[in-house]
Formats: C-alpha cells, sequence, structure tokens
C-alpha cells in the first residue's frame, strides 16, 4: 500500500510541474503507462486502469453530447479525479488502522459522492456504474463524476468521520 501511495505522490508531483493544457492527456497517458507496465503491482494497473476509463468516459461523453469543454474543464476534471482516488486510498487506509466500522464509512463517503455528483445524469447505470458494481475493485467510483464536486464533498465529510 506504501508503494501506491508512493507512485501516486510522485504521479501528482509531475504533474503539478506540467503547464495546465497538458494535464488531463498527461494524467491518461501516465495512468496508461503503469497499466501497460508489466513490472507494476496488480493494485496500481486495477487503480490506473479506472483512471484511463474514467478520462476516456469523460472524452467520449463531451463528444456524443456535442458539448462544447474548454481546456480548464478537462484538466480540472483529471486533477480532481487524481486526488480524489489519492485522498480515498489514503484516508481508507487511515480508516482501516481505527477500526473496521470506520473503514466502511470511509469507503460509503467516496462511493456515494461519486454517485451523487454525476456530471452527465447519464442513463446507461450499467456502464456508469461498472465499478459501484463490481466487489472486487479498488476503486468502487461511478464513471458518471464529476471529480470537482466530488473531491469537495468527500474531502468534507471524510474530515470529520475522522476526527
Amino acid at each position: 500500500m506504501k508503494k501506491i501511495i508512493l507512485s501516486l505522490l510522485v504521479l501528482m508531483a509531475s504533474v503539478a510541474s506540467i503547464q495546465a493544457q497538458e494535464l488531463f492527456k498527461t494524467v491518461r497517458e501516465n495512468a496508461t503507462k503503469v497499466v501497460n507496465n508489466p513490472a507494476a503491482s496488480d493494485e496500481e494497473v486495477q487503480i490506473n486502469q479506472f483512471k484511463v476509463t474514467a478520462l476516456n468516459y469523460l472524452s467520449m461523453m463531451v463528444q456524443k453530447r456535442g458539448l462544447k469543454k474548454d481546456t480548464y474543464f478537462y484538466d480540472s476534471q483529471a486533477v480532481n479525479m487524481t486526488s480524489f482516488v489519492t485522498d480515498f486510498q489514503v484516508n481508507l487506509e487511515k480508516a482501516r488502522n481505527i477500526s473496521p466500522a470506520k473503514r466502511m464509512e470511509v469507503l460509503k463517503i467516496y462511493t456515494d459522492a461519486s454517485k451523487y455528483n454525476p456530471m452527465f445524469k447519464d442513463t446507461d447505470k450499467e456502464r456508469a456504474n461498472v465499478y459501484v458494481d463490481d466487489k472486487k475493485t479498488l476503486t468502487p467510483f461511478c464513471l458518471d463524476t464529476d471529480w470537482e464536486k466530488a473531491y469537495d464533498q468527500a474531502t468534507t465529510l471524510v474530515k470529520a468521520a475522522l476526527k
């Protein structure tokens, strides 16, 4: 777990130094590299596969609906999604050290934040909730998520839960 957190922090540090218009592309490329790296752990691959899928879903839905979105939109969603996933892992570990009930509370906070802050209100719930419905995933989040709103909500709620 420490290896995953460390690698995510390195990724976030490298992303922070890149110019804004490159964030979305860089997050997706870095996640794809991890997914395709035979030396990556199963956990790293699974987490980064979610990132790739979430970013591809975002692009697909914007294009499918003919929406006009600027660079800031894509970059903000990518950065907030990465922060959401990283904070989830860190806070889940903190909660695990407190109690199994606290771990379940943190898991629910993040899962609900992703489900109840939709970006597109996708009617294809099977597609949008593919990760939520997979009980073996390390990232049980809805693809149809406004990551900025979900991150803000989860951050606020988990602070109170871990006090």
